[in-house]
């Protein structure tokens, strides 16, 4: 069986704590270079749909149980936008807790306000979808990618980005006196007073992947992996689960991405508290996994670095390659 993990932030993670099993999985395989990516571009191009724009909306319908059909859809995730002295930051959802009656109740008065021009869906609390009346001529990073950063120097662009932005102005005037963002901000949570749209387009006809399974809490890996006809599954707590159930053959793909929003977010403490988790709960079993013959090959891609490595069991033989500190591999 062979494994394949996607770390995202797994380099840009600061620790000096020792990290036994992903060092010697670092060092013990066989590296390769790429041109660093996004997860987003990096699950695009590894499921055959190349450098088109990825239609996360779309895949985030199909990943929840939805039927996109023919329409376009766009994430539009809920954020919240904090006056800062100089400009206004973007906080995306996962710098905060939204509460699934939060969620609903601010779709609702949203699509009370847009009246068909505009049908938002609440798939998730934190991850939400839009259907428009027809293509959307935009681009945007999604919010993870812009924490912290000046929304006005990083607004929708594109030759629809005007109406786009009015309507984000909308938005943000029936968010901000929604009795929902009153109760939050009287208990010191931040107000949901924005949407972020991106990840435009109509669901793809097919996606090719090399995987039996995708496991993932990302709906748009879940949905990629079913378009592409392999089988969807949650992350589970940790690789001891994901290995019980797992077949003896077979190639998978796990995206681990709890580091991501913690480095977005500049959480020093989050980001080693979750490195080591996932040292506990994924990389050391899955080594033992690799030494005792469970699994074939272990492979680590960091898209964000343009690293990955591939280690099978003889590899660990290799006692001349020393493990070094995850600091060595950062840039």
């Amino acid at each position: 069986m062979h494994c394949e993990l996607v770390v995202p932030a797994l380099f840009a993670t600061p620790i000096e704590a020792p990290l036994p099993a992903l060092e010697l999985l670092l060092a013990r395989g066989r590296a390769a270079r790429a041109e660093a990516a996004s997860p987003e571009r990096w699950l695009a191009r590894a499921f055959g749909l190349g450098e088109a724009p990825l239609p996360a909306g779309a895949l985030t319908v199909l990943a929840t149980g939805g039927e996109p059909g023919p329409g376009f859809w766009l994430r539009a995730d809920p954020v919240h936008l904090r006056l800062l002295r100089d400009r206004m930051a973007l906080i995306p959802s996962a710098g905060f807790v939204i509460e699934r009656s939060e969620a609903e109740a601010l779709v609702t008065a949203l699509n009370r306000h847009f009246a068909g021009e505009l049908v938002l869906d609440a798939v998730q609390p934190d991850r939400w979808c839009v259907r428009a009346r027809g293509p959307a001529a935009i681009a945007a990073e999604p919010p993870i990618a812009l924490a912290g950063e000046d929304v006005d120097a990083n607004l929708p662009r594109g030759a629809d980005a005007a109406r786009w932005n009015a309507l984000l102005n909308e938005a943000q005037m029936v968010l901000h006196a929604h009795p929902v963002n009153e109760a939050r901000e009287e208990r010191g949570a931040p107000a949901v007073n924005s949407v972020w749209p991106w990840g435009g387009g109509a669901l793809p006809r097919a996606a090719a992947g090399r995987w039996q399974s995708v496991s993932a809490d990302d709906p748009v890996a879940l949905g990629l992996a079913r378009l592409a006809g392999a089988r969807q599954r949650p992350l589970p707590a940790d690789a001891g689960a994901w290995l019980e159930r797992a077949p003896e053959e077979g190639r998978h793909l796990l995206l681990l991405d709890a580091l991501r929003g913690a480095r977005a977010l500049g959480d020093a403490e989050a980001l080693a508290l979750r490195l080591r988790s996932l040292e506990q709960r994924w990389f050391a079993p899955f080594l033992a996994a690799l030494r005792s013959g469970r699994v074939g090959m272990v492979t680590l891609h960091v898209p964000d670095a343009g690293h990955s490595s591939e280690t099978i069991r003889g590899d660990l033989r290799r006692f001349w390659r020393r493990a070094r500190p995850l600091a060595s591999y950062a840039g």
